[in-house]
């Protein structure tokens, strides 16, 4: 029986029914239950020993607070809300949870991941792919704003994974061009966005064509009352993972810029830097690959020792190199922002942005410390005209004062 909920769009008054009974029959408690059980290595997951090699190609070594609790419990089939700001590894999450769940061998659309906005779907159909590699993993990007021909050439030549956006994911299974009859996993991506957007309608009408067990995750920064809603109409006893922000926090690290002018200036500062950098241990983030290399190769013609290490090299070098570095025998990693959240390294004490991260978010990512470590830092910022307005960006986004970098910087370390 399929009625109509208050807000008017339809939805099966039975499942409706034995939600709410459940939800009394908790007398009042949580109508989820919490997962707090964490697997501090990609290796303790058990999963496929390809998504493995996927997951290290693409630079991730260690799993973030939201992979280490939420990767497990989506592997299983269970229905999941994880709520996490963006930028904690969220997409990496559902991807894996997805590839280490679908039939190879059946070329039809296993798994749908709705998305906000056109950007963000594509990010994660990138994601998703380069996870996937190893697997051979199909997957379609169905967005608004692109050809709906070309969309139904490529789902009728057979996909594992459609991410779209609501809209033409909604038209695309309407005009049954993309068949619904083996999903099996069903995954809001910024739920909170979404609904912020006036997907909500669309959302259930969606649900309505999906079959009746499905597994669904939730992934969302906030829990507004319309998230809670969808959970507890479309979700089945649900597992919620809360990661808190402050897993990683800008305490206790100093911050500073060098004003720097020009670009071609950068080099000068840096070598004049380095004596006290080899006192430590520092990492020195640059944006592209080319510029790891470029940095490297004009640090090493001056005769000053650097490691470097990007997603270009093969996974065994890059451990090769990041094991130099743990050990101290290497001192200073020059490398980029992909590779920021797998050093953890306790000693490093100097974090160098030879250029400013391109996003505010990715800052903490370089700098950040994990809370629980406490550890003593400095941060120096290379700044040029240019950076003006980025720097004022991260200024703003974590409430910080950054100040020009004093003449006494081994005095600080």
């Amino acid at each position: 029986m399929v009625g109509a909920a208050p807000d008017g769009s339809e939805f099966d008054a039975r499942q409706f029914d034995s939600k709410m009974t459940e939800l009394l029959n908790a007398e009042g408690q949580e109508f989820f239950t919490s997962h707090d059980e964490a697997y501090d290595t990609f290796d303790a997951m058990e999963l496929k020993e390809n998504l493995l090699r996927g997951i290290y190609a693409y630079g991730f070594e260690k799993p973030s607070a939201i992979q280490q609790r939420g990767i497990v419990p989506f592997c299983k089939g269970l229905d999941v809300i994880q709520q996490a700001q963006s930028g904690t590894g969220k997409t990496a999450t559902f991807c894996s949870g997805v590839l280490q769940q679908l039939d190879y061998e059946l070329l039809d659309c296993q798994a749908l991941v709705l998305a906000p906005t056109r950007e963000l779907a594509q990010q994660i159909e990138k994601v998703m792919r380069a996870l996937g590699d190893y697997l051979g993993v199909k997957v379609h990007a169905c967005v608004g704003g692109t050809s709906v021909r070309e969309d139904q050439r490529i789902l009728s030549s057979g996909v594992h994974v459609v991410v779209g956006t609501p809209g033409r994911v909604f038209d695309m299974l309407r005009r049954q061009s993309l068949r619904p009859d083996y999903i099996k996993m069903f995954v809001l991506d910024e739920a909170d966005e979404m609904l912020s957007r006036g997907f909500k309608d669309q959302i259930y009408d969606i649900f309505q064509l999906l079959p009746p067990k499905i597994q669904v995750g939730v992934f969302s920064a906030t829990m507004p009352p319309e998230a809670l809603e969808i959970t507890r109409k479309f979700m089945n006893k649900p597992v919620r993972i809360l990661v808190k922000r402050d897993e990683l926090t800008l305490e206790g690290i100093k911050q500073f810029y060098v004003n720097v002018e020009k670009e071609e200036w950068k080099l000068e500062t840096l070598c004049d830097l380095y004596e006290t950098l080899a006192i430590t241990q520092s990492v020195i983030f640059v944006n592209t690959r080319r510029k790891v290399d470029l940095l490297t190769d004009q640090m090493r013609g001056r005769d000053h020792t650097v490691s470097a290490t990007h997603g270009d090299m093969d996974q065994n070098t890059r451990d090769i190199i990041m094991r130099e570095f743990r050990s101290g025998s290497s001192r200073v990693l020059i490398t980029t922002d992909l590779l920021a959240r797998g050093i953890d390294v306790q000693q490093v004490s100097l974090v160098i942005n030879y250029d400013l991260p391109t996003q505010p978010e990715n800052y903490l990512h370089r700098i950040g410390r994990s809370g629980r470590f406490g550890r003593k830092g400095v941060a120096i910022n290379f700044a040029t005209k240019d950076d003006e307005r980025m720097l004022s960006d991260i200024q703003r986004f974590y409430n910080v004062v950054i100040e020009e970098l004093p003449a006494n910087v081994a005095d600080l370390l």
